[in-house]
């Protein structure tokens, strides 16, 4: 990459911290909630039921693939209903799931690397996920949140990534998108005219038949080392 980006948008569920030891304890609240408010509910969808139910839920609804919180709901309104519990519980127990969901836990080098690339660039939240800045308590790092829920589109389709850029006011071939994900992240950004990073943390190979990324590197930390390591980078304060 020859010259530093103008700004950045960032992948936050598995690049900032693990999405699915988040999910497994909301799971856990959320079969908490039900056994004590909705017991029937509890007893015919444990955990393992209520992710199939949810799986049908999106498999049924494909107009709904970039919401994952209304198929939540569908779900959950569901299992209530067939159970024979009070659907009017479904907000509480959403609220019981959401809640738990958006306690995570950084990556070791997350914070202090968002910290560095947020004081440098404006920067973006662009997530087909159901985290809340607010709640998890990084909302100032971030000029601007864009979710597929929002914007009725989800990564890789590039609509969602052209309005990130929009609400950037920065122009596609000088925003940077960052994330784990090579065919959401990378590809998704590559067609939309951005630049791509692949935060790698696990080390694995790069899929056979996919276009590069512009740049690699196993943490967050990385790639804020090197682009503040650049020439350019005092410029684009």
């Amino acid at each position: 990459m020859e010259t530093l980006p103008r700004a950045l948008s960032l992948d936050l569920d598995d690049t900032l911290w693990p999405i699915w030891p988040s999910i497994e304890r909301a799971e856990r609240a959320l079969d908490e909630f039900l056994r004590s408010h909705c017991p029937r509910t509890a007893q015919r969808f444990p955990i393992h039921r209520m992710r199939r139910l949810r799986d049908e839920v999106a498999t049924q609804h494909p107009h709904l693939a970039h919401d994952y919180t209304q198929q939540r709901r569908i779900s959950l309104e569901r299992a209530l209903q067939e159970s024979g519990d009070d659907v009017g519980r479904a907000d509480d127990a959403l609220e019981a799931f959401y809640a738990t969901r958006n306690q995570v836990e950084f990556y070791p080098d997350a914070m202090a690397a968002l910290a560095r690339l947020s004081a440098r660039w404006p920067v973006a939240a662009l997530t087909n996920g159901n985290a809340d800045l607010g709640r998890i308590g990084i909302q100032a790092h971030f000029r601007v949140f864009v979710s597929a829920r929002d914007e009725g589109h989800a990564k890789p389709e590039a609509p969602i990534f052209l309005a990130t850029c929009e609400r950037l006011g920065v122009e596609p071939a000088d925003v940077l998108h960052v994330g784990d994900d090579p065919l959401l992240d990378v590809v998704g950004a590559r067609r939309a005219g951005l630049r791509s990073c692949w935060i790698n943390r696990k080390k694995d190979s790069w899929p056979a038949g996919l276009p590069r990324p512009d740049l690699e590197f196993a943490t967050l930390a990385g790639l804020a080392d090197w682009l503040e390591s650049h020439p350019d980078a005092t410029e684009n304060r």
